[in-house]
């Protein structure tokens, strides 16, 4: 059985990229090959959930505009069948197309023209916090919480908790953090390790996250909003919620 941080080395990740434009897919493939992945293209969305199910890749490079099956769509599918994580590519600026992508379970989104520079390290980013360290922080017990870093498990009251890899990034760094406050800002560089971003990302994950643990996600008793501020994980929170 190989080592976490073996398995955290690019040349034992495989990656799945699901790109339509020959040309851009060229390129990208090129890329991950030199930084050492492996690699499976597709050129639509079926075959993409294809290779998906057969290859069962660590990580999928998703682009949001695709024939037959967009990719809205194949993120879906694909977050019913996997916990695979998934970057979306968009050539559509707009915040409301990003934050369908993110809704839709992607952890991580580029928009073109990217640098495909740029897209290995995101790639790498994502896989760091995906997979197991040797010495990973202590498990968390917390307000009916048990979540393992160990083994990216997390259960509320019992019950497992399906969430992304940008998710359980996220509430693990609230429940060590109780009752402080943290703006979209600090969220951004301390969950996502970006110095800069779009804020909106956390605003949608943090409204995912809260359809998976609050009662009522509309008046939420864990993972509130100080307006003006950011979010503050509340340890007194009664959260009896959670599916």
């Amino acid at each position: 059985m190989q080592s976490a941080s073996t398995a955290a080395e690019p040349g034992n990740r495989r990656i799945l990229l699901v790109e339509d434009e020959q040309t851009i897919a060229d390129v990208v493939r090129d890329y991950l090959l030199q930084a050492g992945f492996q690699v499976d293209v597709a050129g639509d969305g079926f075959s993409a959930l294809r290779l998906a199910a057969t290859r069962q890749p660590d990580l999928v490079i998703l682009d949001r505009m695709l024939p037959g099956l967009d990719g809205v769509e194949v993120c879906r599918r694909l977050r019913q069948s996997m916990s695979v994580p998934v970057i979306m590519v968009t050539a559509l600026g707009t915040e409301d197309d990003r934050i369908l992508g993110l809704e839709m379970g992607a952890d991580d989104y580029v928009t073109k023209p990217f640098s495909p520079r740029e897209l290995v390290l995101r790639v790498k980013s994502v896989l760091r916090r995906s997979v197991k360290e040797f010495s990973p922080e202590p498990p968390v017990e917390l307000a009916g919480f048990e979540l393992d870093p160990s083994s990216r498990t997390v259960t509320h009251r019992g019950t497992p908790l399906t969430l992304t890899v940008r998710e359980f990034d996220l509430l693990a760094f609230m429940l060590r953090r109780p009752n402080q406050v943290f703006s979209r800002e600090e969220l951004i560089k301390a969950v996502w390790g970006w110095d800069f971003g779009d804020l909106s990302t956390v605003t949608v994950h943090v409204r995912r996250l809260r359809e998976k643990i609050e009662v009522n996600p509309t008046k939420p008793e864990l993972l509130k909003t100080v307006w003006g501020v950011g979010y503050r994980f509340d340890a007194k929170g009664d959260g009896h919620g959670g599916h």
